[in-house]
């Protein structure tokens, strides 16, 4: 027991030679030796460097080891603090101790400061990784403009314009085109000049859809090409409604826009007027390939027996007749000269009959052959124009021209 009191005193007396020396006291205060031993860990509150420590222990070696009451010189009223009954050179080295500042706090403020960044390697949570939002990757090569759409500010703008990506990238090089083009530097100035030549708002995206291809296009070439077109008296009118149901006219150059003209003025022996005509209710006569329109004007003269000035007047009436394919073109003058007996004359005085399906026309001529009221003749009574036996609804056809229910027609056609 002796041994454990004389070791307790001696922690209460480097316990109060440690706060006079300005280290922190605890909040709790000790009642006994044994209690100061218990809730004091001596090591926590001197420096740490090594060459400090042996000072201050040799310095409290001169502190009475007995008991923690105060020196002698507190009795007569005065008290002198630990350090004074240390020598001088152990002042000058506590001092100095006491001034140097705290290099380990120092280091871990600047660690906080500057933390490394994060490993790739460095595990995390999952509502972590949940929180990460990762960027689309644009793709290096791709079948479709889909994939390009939130990368490219320029095909965002034309979908928002009504542009069918998906039908643009059918067309050869198309897909190319846009993804190399800038929205504010190459197409603005295109709309623009597609509205100042009359094409609607809404039919800017259609348009586009159909010719992507007129964005590349020089903007003064184009301008040109409208020009020649006004100088060949089509109205600003007229030109917005060929440029909008033909969307590559634009594309042809001022030498093929006049050869084309040139070619149907002269190869149907029209007027200059009646070729304006012409070309302003079918303008795809211009972008289309001239082939196939030879190829019919020669069926009609020598195949179907249609003299010349005939297939002027069919032709001008019904131009679409001249881009129909050579087989339709036959069986339908077939059926309507060699089995419904319709001369010439008469075809080429209804010549949209061409435009019609074979199929209808078969049905209403038989349901009519059925009833006995096939008469195309106008010299005979209940005579039927071949336009009102093409052109107009079942109903109607049923109840004014058959003089029979719909009922009835759908009840033949069951039988056929």
């Amino acid at each position: 027991m002796a041994l454990w009191a004389r070791q307790g005193s001696r922690w209460c007396c480097l316990l109060q030679a440690a706060r006079a020396a300005g280290f922190p006291r605890r909040p709790r205060s000790c009642s006994s030796p044994a209690q100061a031993c218990r809730g004091f860990a001596p090591l926590a509150l001197l420096p740490s460097r090594n060459d400090v420590l042996p000072w201050r222990l040799q310095a409290y070696r001169h502190v009475s080891v007995g008991s923690c009451a105060p020196p002698d010189s507190a009795k007569d009223g005065s008290f002198s603090s630990p350090e004074s009954n240390l020598p001088s050179p152990v002042k000058q080295e506590q001092a100095k101790a006491e001034t140097l500042p705290d290099l380990n706090a120092k280091i871990l403020y600047e660690d906080w400061d500057d933390i490394p960044p994060s490993s790739a390697l460095e595990e995390i949570s999952e509502e972590e990784a949940i929180q990460i939002i990762a960027e689309p990757l644009l793709p290096l090569q791709s079948s479709t403009l889909r994939d390009y759409v939130d990368h490219s500010e320029t095909l965002a703008k034309l979908v928002h314009l009504g542009v069918d990506l998906s039908q643009v990238e059918k067309r050869q090089k198309a897909g190319q085109l846009l993804l190399t083009l800038d929205f504010e530097k190459d197409i603005r100035k295109i709309l623009l000049f597609l509205k100042d030549v009359g094409v609607e708002d809404n039919q800017l995206g259609p348009f586009l859809t159909k010719n992507p291809y007129i964005l590349a296009e020089d903007l003064e070439a184009l301008e040109t090409r409208v020009a020649y077109l006004k100088s060949k008296k089509f109205g600003k009118a007229e030109i917005a409604q060929m440029v909008s149901r033909a969307p590559y006219l634009l594309l042809f150059s001022v030498e093929r826009l006049d050869n084309r003209l040139g070619f149907f003025k002269n190869e149907l022996g029209l007027s200059v007027k009646k070729t304006k005509d012409l070309v302003i209710r079918l303008p795809r006569l211009l972008t289309g390939k001239l082939e196939p329109v030879k190829e019919n004007l020669q069926v009609c003269q020598i195949e179907l027996g249609f003299q010349h000035n005939e297939i002027q007047q069919i032709v001008f009436k019904t131009p679409k007749i001249l881009t129909t394919s050579k087989k339709r073109l036959r069986q339908t003058f077939d059926y309507l000269h060699n089995i419904m007996g319709i001369p010439h004359h008469m075809l080429t005085r209804f010549p949209q009959v061409f435009n019609s399906k074979l199929l209808r026309i078969k049905e209403r001529h038989m349901f009519l052959t059925f009833l006995g009221r096939a008469q195309y003749d106008p010299a005979q009574p209940s005579y039927i124009s071949l336009d009102q036996l093409v052109s107009l609804p079942d109903e109607v056809f049923c109840t004014e021209i058959a003089k029979a229910s719909i009922q009835d027609f759908e009840k033949f056609l069951k039988t056929l």
